[in-house]
C-alpha cells in the first residue's frame, strides 16, 4: 500500500496560483442536500441529562433548516416535548472507505412543531424526498417538526474542520453540480484517463500516470494519483466556474487543449 500524502499545492506552477475551494458552509449545504438521513440526539426525559440517539430521515426548508415527520409515540418526540434542544449528525456516505476521512457535520439547535401557516410547504418538500412517508403522513400521531439551527461544526476529513454560524450556513448555496458529480467522476475515470493524466501533469506538476478524479464541484476538481510509490491528492481549478454537465465538458476540453498546446511549445 503506498503512503498517502495530501497535496493541495501546485508546486512552482504559475498556471494555477490560488486553489479555489468551496467554503465550509457551502460544503455543509451540499452534504445536507445529498444525505437524506442523519442521527438525531435528544435529551432523555427518562434519564435526565443523558443523550438519546435515533436514526432520523429529514428534509430541508427554504432556509436550510432540517424538518422531520415524527410520531408522538416515538421516544425522541417525547424527549423533544420535554426539551427542544437537540443535535443532528449528518455524515457523507462511505463505501469500504475510512469514515473518518469523510465529511460530516454536527448541527445544534431546537426542534419544535411546524406552525400551521408553514405546514403545506414543509409537507410537500418532505414527501417529495421521502415518498415512503406518504403511507403514514396522515396518521393522527404524526406531525412535522423543524430544527432552528443555532450552530454547526463541520469536519471535512483529516485536517479540515471548523465552526460555521447559522447565518453563514443559511447564506450558502448547494453546489450546482451536487446531483451529477458522481456521474461526472465515473465518466472521466472510465473514458478519459489520459486527459486526467495530462491535466495533473500540466496544471499540477505531477508526473504520475495512475490518476483518477475523486471530487468535482463548480470551482474545480480533486485528483488522486500515484507518484514515487506515494498516493497524492491534489486539487485543480476549472479555468472558469461551471454550473452543469455541459459546461464541465466544455471547460475540460479547453483545459486539455491548452495543456497540449503549451506543452508542445516547450
Amino acid at each position: 500500500m503506498p503512503d498517502v500524502t495530501p497535496n493541495n499545492h501546485q508546486g512552482s506552477s504559475s498556471k494555477q496560483r490560488e486553489i479555489l475551494e468551496l467554503s465550509y458552509a457551502e460544503r455543509v449545504r451540499t452534504l445536507m442536500h445529498l444525505q437524506p438521513v442523519g442521527s438525531l440526539s435528544t435529551l432523555s426525559k427518562k434519564h435526565v441529562g443523558l443523550p438519546f440517539g435515533s436514526v432520523m430521515p429529514y428534509s430541508l426548508d427554504q432556509t436550510g433548516n432540517p424538518t422531520f415527520l415524527i410520531s408522538t409515540m416515538a421516544v425522541h418526540t417525547q424527549n423533544l416535548q420535554y426539551s427542544p434542544k437537540a443535535s443532528l449528525l449528518i455524515a457523507e456516505a462511505t463505501e469500504n472507505e475510512d469514515p473518518l476521512g469523510k465529511a460530516r457535520v454536527s448541527i445544534m439547535g431546537e426542534i419544535t412543531q411546524v406552525a400551521e401557516e408553514d405546514l403545506a410547504m414543509i409537507r410537500e418538500s418532505y414527501l417529495n424526498q421521502h415518498h415512503e412517508a406518504r403511507y403514514w403522513v396522515d396518521f393522527g400521531d404524526f406531525a412535522f417538526y423543524r430544527m432552528t439551527i443555532i450552530d454547526l461544526y463541520f469536519v471535512g476529513g483529516f485536517g479540515a474542520m471548523g465552526w460555521i454560524t447559522a447565518e453563514e450556513y443559511q447564506q450558502a448555496e448547494v453546489d450546482p453540480l451536487a446531483d451529477i458529480a458522481s456521474e461526472i467522476i465515473q465518466h472521466m475515470n472510465e473514458d478519459h484517463k489520459d486527459a486526467l493524466v495530462l491535466l495533473s501533469q500540466h496544471f499540477g506538476n505531477h508526473s504520475g500516470d495512475q490518476v483518477k478524479m475523486i471530487t468535482v464541484d463548480h470551482l474545480g476538481f480533486g485528483l488522486e494519483l500515484i507518484q514515487d510509490n506515494q498516493l497524492h491528492e491534489i486539487r485543480l481549478n476549472f479555468s472558469r466556474q461551471v454550473r452543469n454537465a455541459n459546461a464541465v465538458r466544455k471547460v475540460l476540453v479547453e483545459m486539455v487543449q491548452q495543456a497540449r498546446t503549451e506543452d508542445s511549445q516547450n
